[in-house]
């Protein structure tokens, strides 16, 4: 099937759904806002489910688990399955079983978190003496003492990984500082640099949801509200990608930005071709 045709960034396009087998979709700022539905998402996803095509939802915050999410989408009503979410939580386990295997665990996180790494297997431990690996995440409980065991960890040897690189997370009416911020505080003091940054933008998260999609890049889209984690990480991997403005980015942050989304749209209803045309 043929490429879809260039786009002006200034103006709202639809996207054929013929064109992709597989649907990369952002959660949070695009599916829903807190806990709120977006417009038209749930009737979208189910008009893409009723042609076929292959879902999986994307999402950089490490707060809850898969089922948690999929629980959640499902109580808003978009069914979903845990296989069908791949997120940074579920990432960073595997990415430490490859990179890190039996290491000792420092967590900046909070405790679902937590919790998923211990029933994956990994020790965790405040002892700096006896950390492996410092590993960054959205925690909404970070101090100055848990700054202070990171910078006496790292400075002993530790290694730095990080969940997720977004300075701050959508919600209703702003934001709330997210890993970003915490991560850029570890390596102001202590002058390291996280050895691996696992969810969007990076390589890491895009393998995992092609391999969940189980199409090629070329075949796939992904779909979110950020410049510098969806649509940044889609044309690193090679996948199609559309940018809604329902979430972090206004369409006046286009002008600025070198990272150049396929569509531009209002929200995901963009994602199916109109009538008219």
């Amino acid at each position: 099937m043929g490429e879809p045709e260039a786009v002006s960034l200034l103006q709202e396009t639809a996207v054929d759904p013929g064109l992709y087998r597989g649907y990369a979709i952002d959660l949070d700022g695009t599916v829903y806002l807190g806990v709120e539905l977006l417009p038209g998402a749930a009737e979208t996803i189910a008009t893409l489910r009723a042609l076929d095509r292959r879902i999986v939802f994307l999402s950089n915050n490490p707060l809850d688990t898969r089922e948690r999410y999929a629980a959640l989408l499902t109580r808003l009503g978009v069914p979903t399955t845990p296989e069908e979410i791949v997120n940074s939580s579920g990432v960073m386990v595997e990415y430490l079983r490859r990179r890190h295997p039996g290491a000792r665990l420092f967590v900046i996180g909070e405790a679902s978190f937590q919790g998923e790494l211990r029933r994956a297997g990994w020790t965790l431990t405040e002892d700096p003496g006896r950390i492996d690996v410092v590993v960054a995440a959205f925690d909404r409980t970070f101090d100055y003492r848990k700054l202070q065991i990171a910078f006496d960890a790292i400075r002993g040897g530790a290694r730095l990984v990080a969940t997720n690189p977004d300075p701050y997370c959508p919600v209703p009416g702003g934001g709330l500082p997210d890993c970003g911020a915490i991560t850029a505080a570890i390596e102001a003091a202590t002058g390291a640099r996280a050895d691996a940054v696992v969810g969007k933008p990076s390589e890491t998260m895009a393998q995992a949801a092609l391999s969940r999609l189980g199409v090629r890049p070329g075949e796939a889209i992904v779909v979110g509200d950020r410049l510098d984690t969806d649509v940044a990480m889609g044309v690193r991997a090679g996948m199609h990608t559309a940018l809604v403005l329902t979430g972090a980015t206004r369409r006046e942050h286009l002008a600025g930005s070198c990272v150049r989304p396929e569509f531009v749209l209002d929200d995901l209803r963009g994602l199916l071709r109109s009538a008219s045309s």
